[in-house]
């Protein structure tokens, strides 16, 4: 009897157990089932269309894949091939490079000043606001790339305004010096959306600390320097990392105004442009995931270095 009951005992506990936990599964599907059912389209997107092409695309940039013959495995030939025998990556890295490292600081300095004016108390300022922040919409559309092209054209708005003042001035998209330079200028005129938040963050800066530092003696450029950029800091730290993984991954306006070429000489060969020519150019469907994955990490070491170095220069309230 007492062997029976050692044997059957445990079985007994573990359906009860088992009930239990059953019970309290259909409970709490019961009360989340309704907010599951409304997060059902996001987690369709993002299963279906973030993560699992995520996943495919590492498998992929393994293997030799053209679309058209099932992907071979090749290990890291991929990556040492980007590494070790491509012109094109290193060129395309340092065209990408250059323009980040131009656009986002003359971009944020822009829409900090502009920020700093609308500030002053300007009338009207939601329409200013409006009018400013509409290049950050239209900017990365093809129909601002194609009028961009036509301005900097050699016959463009442009040199016919140069021309008035007794200036010739070159054919600006189709010359290697200054081509890179157009499409900075582009990136710059799109400074409205950090310009909000610029803005946004002045609002909250106290005025009565301004007012201290005037009864002090402290000129503008000091209360500038001294008040304004300190407590402005997580605000520019936020811009700053934004703007630079957005300059990173720019693509419509080089390939519209070089004709998906990256020309003249590779000078607009931006990387997003180069990872397009593999992929749907040559169907170098394996090395262009290759390429992605590569600006993927490249996008995640300068995040990281962001936020380490941050907690050395970007002052919050505590």
């Amino acid at each position: 009897m007492s062997d029976v009951m050692r044997t059957t005992a445990p079985d007994g506990i573990k359906s009860e157990y088992g009930a239990a936990a059953q019970g309290r599964f259909q409970r709490l599907w019961t009360a989340n089932a309704p907010g599951y059912l409304f997060l059902l389209p996001w987690l369709i997107g993002f299963f279906g269309l973030t993560l699992g092409p995520a996943v495919i695309s590492l498998y992929l940039s393994f293997t030799d894949f053209d679309m058209i013959r099932s992907a071979e495995w090749v290990g890291a030939a991929n990556y040492v091939r980007i590494a070790t025998a491509d012109p094109k990556f290193a060129a395309a890295m340092r065209v990408t490079l250059t323009y980040v490292v131009l656009s986002v600081p003359f971009k944020l300095t822009f829409a900090l000043l502009v920020a700093m004016a609308l500030n002053k108390g300007v009338r009207g300022l939601p329409l200013y606001r409006a009018i400013f922040y509409l290049p950050s919409l239209l900017g990365g559309s093809v129909a601002i790339a194609v009028l961009w092209r036509q301005l900097f054209a050699g016959d463009g708005l442009v040199n016919a305004a140069l021309a008035h003042l007794g200036i010739q001035g070159p054919s600006w998209i189709s010359h290697p010096s200054y081509s890179l330079y157009t499409l900075v200028a582009l990136s710059v005129w799109q400074f409205g959306s950090p310009m909000i938040i610029f803005l946004a963050g002045l609002r909250q800066i106290p005025t009565d600390m301004y007012e201290a530092a005037s009864l002090d003696g402290a000129s503008k450029f000091r209360q500038f320097y001294k008040i304004t950029l300190p407590l402005l800091t997580p605000v520019i730290f936020f811009n700053a990392v934004v703007q630079t993984i957005d300059a990173f991954k720019a693509f419509t306006p080089a390939f519209i105004i070089s004709g998906g070429t990256g020309g003249p000489i590779n000078s607009t060969l931006f990387y997003t442009l180069y990872l397009y020519q593999e992929a749907f150019g040559n169907f170098r469907m394996g090395y262009a995931s290759a390429l992605a994955w590569i600006l993927v990490l490249i996008i995640a070491i300068f995040t990281a270095f962001s936020f380490l170095t941050s907690r050395y220069w970007v002052h919050y309230d505590d």
